[in-house]
């Protein structure tokens, strides 16, 4: 099996425990971004599997949790748990992506590539999924700069 199938298993099966809208927007959530990273990976040249994972992983603490405060930075700490205890990835794959999770709520500073992939990958899936909702303010220079990314 993958790694990035082997951790949607744990993923799939760590959802189940919430209630089911939780779990529905929770799955939308994890898997669009984790597409969107691997789009803009393929894109940018970085690495499409590890930018998959960090996007499967990176809201993970906020939807076991039921709460986004410090969500970041708990969340990078919950995902080198998994992975060290999934065996996935070595220490410096592990350093990417948990680095990317840590930083993905910083949209407004410039970070790592990687960093700045998860970011983009985030805006992407929190401005297409809705187009009638309002762009929020730290995301709009992102979602402006993916459109001319993208050419959209």
């Amino acid at each position: 099996m993958s790694r990035l199938k082997d951790l949607r298993e744990y993923i799939d099966n760590e959802l189940n425990s919430l209630d089911v809208e939780k779990r529905v927007n929770a799955t939308a959530h994890l898997y669009g971004v984790s597409l969107a990273a691997t789009i803009l990976a393929k894109k940018r040249g970085l690495n499409e599997e590890l930018a998959a994972m960090a996007g499967m992983l990176h809201d993970l603490h906020a939807y076991k949790s039921g709460s986004y405060d410090d969500h970041a930075h708990l969340g990078a700490g919950l995902a080198r748990n998994i992975l060290e205890k999934l065996d996935l990835t070595t220490m410096e794959e592990t350093d990417t992506i948990c680095s990317a999770i840590y930083h993905h709520d910083d949209k407004l500073v410039v970070d790592a590539p990687m960093d700045e992939l998860l970011k983009d990958a985030d805006v992407i899936d929190h401005c297409f999924k809705d187009t009638s909702k309002a762009i929020i303010e730290k995301e709009q220079q992102r979602y402006n700069n993916l459109c001319n990314e993208l050419s959209l």
